[in-house]
């Protein structure tokens, strides 16, 4: 009897373990879907899906449901709409600033936190004159938290290499933090589940582009093709292969 006692609870425990890990699965998975749908919307430049998957997750916060991954997925989709909505996206850009705030307030620095509100703060800066300089230096001083906690995270670095490359300058040196951060993309997976996964394609595409306004017609088009295999669905990767092929 006591046997066969024990052989019940250890079959009800490995129920209990299997449901768990079905469960954190299941989660991991929808993690992964947000990510992507984010991202699909934001490439395919889709403003009504991310719209709907902005306020879908909005929703669920404000039910008070909210999960950190949640509120970094919000503030993720609020920077994307915010760079889709240009002089419109204010208040995205303001709103992803905060759920970060929520973020760092609640547990310790997380680079990636860090990073994806430095540019936020960088985008605000656009669209704020009067406040840009305050928000620069915000900008500034995340990107600067984030490096010190993980210098190598690709996402740190292609954070970094944005505010060394000034649109319409002359085009210098191809700053050594974006060869680090697509060498650190190309040894990492373009998915994940337990954590952020964008940042290739752009990365990628950025390379690409750079390259092209060197002359380099090889080189620009070896990576812009590496973000379409990353996102085939691209327009912006789409467009600057078009141009190289004129």
């Amino acid at each position: 009897m006591a046997v066969e006692s024990i052989k019940i609870k250890q079959r009800f425990l490995t129920v209990c373990v299997s449901a768990v890990l079905l469960t954190c699965s299941v989660r991991a998975q929808e993690g992964g879907d947000l990510q992507a749908r984010i991202l699909y919307a934001y490439q395919t430049q889709d403003l009504a899906n991310l719209r709907e998957i902005q306020q879908t997750l909005t929703d669920t916060i404000q039910g008070g449901t909210a999960t950190a991954a949640m509120r970094y997925h919000l503030a993720h989709a609020d920077y994307r709409m915010g760079l889709m909505t240009g002089s419109l996206g204010k208040e995205r850009l303001e709103d992803c600033v905060s759920q970060l705030n929520e973020l760092l307030a609640q547990a310790e620095d997380s680079p990636e936190v860090l990073a994806l509100q430095s540019l936020c703060y960088v985008e605000l800066a656009k669209l704020k004159k009067l406040q840009s300089s305050l928000l620069r230096a915000r900008a500034a001083e995340r990107i600067n938290r984030a490096d010190k906690l993980a210098p190598r995270n690709p996402r740190v670095l292609l954070v970094r290499a944005l505010g060394k490359i000034q649109p319409g300058s002359p085009p210098r040196s191809i700053p050594r933090e974006l060869e680090e951060c697509v060498t650190m993309f190309e040894r990492s997976s373009a998915t994940g589940n337990d954590a952020p996964g964008w940042g290739h394609a752009e990365a990628y595409l950025l390379m690409g582009h750079e390259l092209r306004i060197r002359g380099d017609v090889d080189g620009a088009r070896n990576w812009i093709e590496k973000a379409l295999i990353a996102a085939p669905d691209f327009k912006v990767a789409q467009a600057e292969l078009a141009q190289l092929n004129r």
